[in-house]
Order: C-alpha cells, then structure tokens, then sequence
C-alpha cells in the first residue's frame, strides 16, 4: 500500500514538473511586464502644461514681543489656559 501511494505521489509530481516546463513563458518577466507598461503609460500621457507662479504669500505678522521672565511667561501660559476653558466651557 504504501509503495502504491509512493508511485502515485511521484507520478503527480512529475506531471507537475513536465507541466510547468512545457507551459509556454507569457512573458520573460514579471519586471520586463512592468517596464512596458511605464513606457507605454509615459509615452501616453501629455506633457504637463505650465503652471503659473503663485503669488507670494503676506508677510506674516510679528508674534507680540515674549515675556521677559520665566515667572511672566507662565502667568501668560496660565492666562492663556484659563482663557481656553472658558471658551470650552461657554459653548
């Protein structure tokens, strides 16, 4: 019994074998493929039109001059905080 399931296990995977070397090759390769394609593909498309400059931006405006202390910096965090809740908290 089991030389028979030898047999037809070799059996099968020389008919598996023979098959894929008698398959006829589709093409060389999966990159060769892709390499077409992207020629094709950038010989289609129009070349881009031209893009006008965009105007230039405003200058932004100067940030109002930074506490000078660490401790009036943190009253104004601390400011800016409470000022945040509050807002949350009114809507």
């Amino acid at each position: 019994m089991k030389r028979l399931l030898a047999l037809v296990a070799g059996g099968l995977g020389l008919r598996a074998l023979l098959r894929r070397r008698l398959r006829p090759a589709l093409s060389p390769s999966p990159a060769e493929d892709l390499r077409a394609k992207l020629a094709e593909t950038k010989a289609a498309e129009p070349a881009p039109a031209a893009v006008p400059e965009p105007e230039p931006e405003p200058e932004p405006k100067p940030e109002p001059a930074q506490p000078e202390t660490v401790e009036d910096r943190r009253a104004d965090v601390h400011e800016k905080a409470r000022q945040a809740i509050d807002d949350l908290s009114n809507n």
